[in-house]
């Protein structure tokens, strides 16, 4: 049925494609261009390389969307696959679904009691990120959001083929305004764009999203034979690092925080009055036809007397009416609140928590006259926007490096200690002793207002803003203080003396590390346990310390399957500090859109974690194109926000009730995540490796992109640790090399079996039993596939030295030829039956990525020998390849 099934999708993103290619080509021969038309033909050649960079540009176009037209159809065809499994073999059959983790609950013996309280710790918090890798523009992605909304009409069978007809008409129209829309920003992109653009995802497409998660979710738990009335929903709240990330970015200033902390916080007050809006429309009960309960009368009486003779005006629309006057007085007192005005006296909400109180009024009323139904379809949905996005949004997080920090404390103290020596300068031990004096204390250095230095008076500035906003309006909107690069407890206690100069009360918000290199993840059980015993650390009321883990910076140190190893044993160590500490600890997952940072399926991802490290609450960056890629439609948004909160649910569950332990090779795993990193690190420590990387790759292309906002590097430097770990990942997977998520796993898996077989074997028994093997080894040959060795040999013909590119050529073919043999070996099925589903989207691809490869690498070579490095025009070309590149892959950093 499986296998029938998957086949039925394969064909039908055939079908599909074929027709948007059709209604494409015909809109390219109305516009007279009709060469290009026939780069779309089923015998045209899409690798026919003209010589004309006007040409050129518009062949890159053509490809473009057609691989982004691919991607619109294989996203359309896997919701309908989804639908036809469940037809076929219930909800449970989507892996990492509601009911899925509902029927394993109930085999492993749990009770409906048990899955409720397992349920009420489920807090769960996607942040959105901007990265120097996002790609898309908004007007496009609306306009992909149009063209897959007439895909879904076209699925409807009652359609006559005149009606049909008229569809495939409205998709031309479409793909003209398209073609006559730029793919690349003109201009780099403000920060503020950049936030306009996860304000968008925020307010208009994930509230759409939860409400329909969350009938998933009632309806997969009423089918198990549960009371509905009992069910707990996951809290969902999310967070942003839009125009708070300031870690290496220049343009995110205090005013810019002060700004993105108020935009937030109106466009929650709109969702909330336009939700209020449609409940005034629905509701129109007569009070003639309904009772009206004492309760609802006295609410009404209540707001009359508060908001005055406006209040009489606005209730006296609906006479006959209670539900909707009591609603339009609502309405009146949040459009008080949103005005920020009161002129003649009148009341605001000064919480979400009083704007509650009143649905809760209206939410009993409606209960006490039987209308169970309208408060469950209309009042509920409410109540879960409130929770959800409160008056704030999204939580922004304060990042910065702990560098900078430094800088900042050295500057301080040369302004009020000039006779000591420079703070960067001292041991931990001299920071640890001098900062834990100083927080006996609550003088601050300076008064008010005193200018420090730059980097003193940023991040002063940036904190005087958070505490004015929640002085003002509440904590709420304001998430983390992050500290990137955290290596000692120095780098946390300098966080509290900062918030002490700028009046900050630091038990309000927590500081948290961020443990990113291989060698700050192997000491962050050490740094946390110091930080917790120290008597400046402020516990949280509901004892849960948040620790972030950095997937990319653990990547780019030591490769896959060490950065996956020591994450791994790193939320083991700290899961043990925190029960010996007696608080929780909720991990926040710095992971990307690839694999080689994190990304992948989020039910198996949450799978991979060490069984018990979960202690319910979790956060996670959703960034760059992973956001358009996963939440830009509504169905698919719904269904990874369930494989979000189920899988959540479900690692909660072993934390909660424990079931027996399973022993799996441990010291197997220790053992290949060594030989993989010793393998990975004689790579990049090669002395002709940056030459190689640096020709062999765009990125120097990317680092002129004008993507995103943030610079590609931190500091400006031209070193391997300076640059981030996005382009990094970026360029990599533009030339087909993907080192960064395969490099040493056929070193490691082939030293492994020659020098320690039994361990070897253990491994390979385990391949489909431990998730976490499981989930390398998957990630690992994704990667292997998407790679290609035949494109790796075009870019490394880049390389000016024939000695440098055989060498490094040879080093990467030859162990990426090992590792997809050694992979295959560890499975007892053969590559063609389990990955079927890749290597028809890779097939599907082939000719129109390899004749973008082939115009990236010729453009590439011009530009390079050109005496005009800033050439607008051949560079404006380079980046509308990689872009459509990038489009093609699904995927940049």
């Amino acid at each position: 049925m499986s296998q029938k099934t998957t086949a039925i999708s394969f064909d039908k993103v055939w079908r599909d494609m074929e027709f948007l290619t059709n209604c494409f080509r015909q809109v390219l021969k109305e516009l007279g261009q009709e060469e290009l038309a026939n780069l779309l033909s089923p015998n045209g050649s899409k690798k026919k390389l003209p010589d004309d960079i006007k040409l050129e540009k518009k062949q890159v176009q053509v490809l473009s969307m057609y691989l982004q037209l691919m991607n619109l159809v294989e996203e359309n065809a896997a919701v309908q696959y989804r639908r036809k499994l469940v037809n076929n073999n219930g909800m449970q059959a989507i892996r990492g679904s509601w009911s899925e983790t509902f029927q394993r609950w109930n085999s492993q013996g749990l009770s409906q009691e048990q899955m409720q309280e397992i349920m009420g710790k489920i807090k769960v918090t996607p942040v959105l990120t901007a990265h120097p890798t996002e790609a898309k523009r908004i007007s496009i992605l609306e306009l992909h959001r149009e063209i897959y909304l007439k895909l879904i009409k076209l699925e409807n069978t009652a359609y006559s083929l005149a009606e049909r007809k008229l569809i495939g008409n409205d998709i031309m129209t479409l793909l003209e305004r398209w073609w006559r829309t730029g793919e690349v920003y003109l201009e780099k992109p403000t920060v503020e764009k950049e936030r306009n653009n996860v304000v968008h995802y925020l307010s208009k497409v994930f509230p759409l999203a939860l409400k329909k998660t969350d009938l998933q979710l009632k309806q997969s738990w009423t089918e198990m034979g549960f009371d509905p009335q009992k069910l707990v929903y996951p809290r969902l709240q999310f967070g942003s690092w839009v125009a708070g990330d300031r870690d290496g970015h220049p343009y995110v200033t205090a005013a810019i925080t002060e700004d993105t902390l108020l935009e937030q916080r109106k466009t929650a007050l709109e969702l909330i009055y336009n939700q209020l809006n449609e409940l005034v429309a629905h509701l129109s009960f007569s009070k003639k036809r309904n009772p009206i309960p004492s309760v609802l009368n006295k609410a009404i009486d209540n707001k009359l007397h508060l908001l005055g003779a406006v209040g009489q005006e606005a209730a006296e629309r609906n006479p006959y009416e209670p539900w909707r006057q009591f609603l339009a007085l609502m309405l009146l007192q949040l459009s008080n609140t949103m005005q920020e005005q009161n002129p003649h006296d009148q009341k605001v909400y000064n919480s979400p928590e009083e704007f509650l109180e009143d649905l809760l009024v209206l939410k009993s009323s409606l209960l006490e006259i039987g209308a169970k139904r309208i408060v469950e379809d209309l009042i509920f949905p409410t109540e879960r926007l409130l929770e959800c996005f409160g008056f704030h949004l999204a939580r922004l997080d304060i990042r910065q490096n702990s560098e900078f920090h430094d800088k900042a404390m050295e500057q301080i103290l040369k302004a009020t200690y000039p006779e000591l020596p420079e703070y960067r300068t001292w041991d931990e031990d001299r920071k640890i002793e001098f900062l834990t004096e100083e927080l006996k204390t609550n003088r601050p250095f300076g008064i008010a207002g005193k200018s420090f230095g730059v980097e003193a008076d940023k991040v002063l500035d940036c904190y005087r803003v958070v505490r004015n906003h929640s002085e003002k309006y509440g904590a709420q909107g304001i998430g983390a203080f992050i500290i990137s690069m955290t290596r000692g407890l120095s780098d946390l206690l300098l966080v509290y003396v900062l918030m002490r100069e700028a009046g900050l009360n630091p038990n309000t918000f927590q500081v948290v590390p961020l443990f990113e290199t291989i060698d700050d993840l192997l000491i962050s059980d050490k740094v946390m346990d110091s930080f917790l015993k120290h008597p400046a650390y402020k516990k949280a009321k509901d004892s849960v310390q948040e620790v972030m883990l950095g997937y990319s910076d653990s990547n780019k140190d030591g490769g896959i399957i060490a950065s996956r190893w020591h994450i791994y044993q790193a939320e083991e160590s700290l899961s043990k500090i925190a029960k010996e500490n007696k608080l929780r600890f909720k991990f926040f997952h710095g992971i990307g859109g690839t694999i080689s940072r994190g990304g992948g399926k989020y039910h198996r991802f949450l799978e991979s974690m060490p069984p018990g490290s979960l202690s319910g609450e979790i956060k996670l960056t959703v960034q760059g194109e992973t956001i358009s890629q996963q939440f830009a439609n509504r169905l698919t948004a719904s269904y990874n926000l369930e494989m979000l909160l189920s899988g959540t649910a479900l690692q909660t569950g072993y934390t909660c009730f424990p079931q027996r332990a399973a022993t799996y090779p441990v010291a197997a795993l220790r053992k290949l995540a060594e030989y993989s990193k010793e393998k990975y690190q004689g790579l990049i420590k090669h002395p002709s490796f940056l030459e190689f990387y640096g020709e062999a790759t765009p990125i120097d292309i990317l680092e002129m992109s004008k993507i995103g906002s943030r610079p590609a590097r931190r500091t400006g430097t031209r070193t391997l640790g300076d640059l981030r770990a996005i382009p990094w990942v970026f360029s990599w997977n533009q030339s087909r090399f993907n080192i960064t998520g395969w490099f040493g796993m056929g070193y490691a898996l082939r030293k492994l079996k020659e020098e320690d077989n039994k361990s070897y074997v253990q491994l390979k028994e385990f391949s489909d039993k431990w998730p976490l093997l499981r989930y390398i080894l998957i990630q690992v040959e994704t990667n292997l596939l998407n790679a290609s060795p035949g494109i790796m040999e075009l870019y490394a013909n880049l390389v000016n030295d024939d000695k440098v590119r055989q060498e490094l050529t040879s080093i990467i073919k030859t162990e990426h030829s090992e590792s997809l043999e050694q992979i295959g070996a560890m499975f007892n099925n053969s590559r063609e039956n389990r990955r079927q589903s890749l290597l028809d989207n890779l097939n599907r691809r082939e000719d129109a990525l390899m004749a973008l490869h082939h115009l990236q690498i010729k453009n590439l070579e011009q530009w390079r020998c050109s005496k005009d490095p800033k050439n607008d025009s051949q560079v404006t070309l380079l980046l509308e390849i990689t872009t459509a590149l990038a489009s093609g892959l699904k995927n940049t950093g």
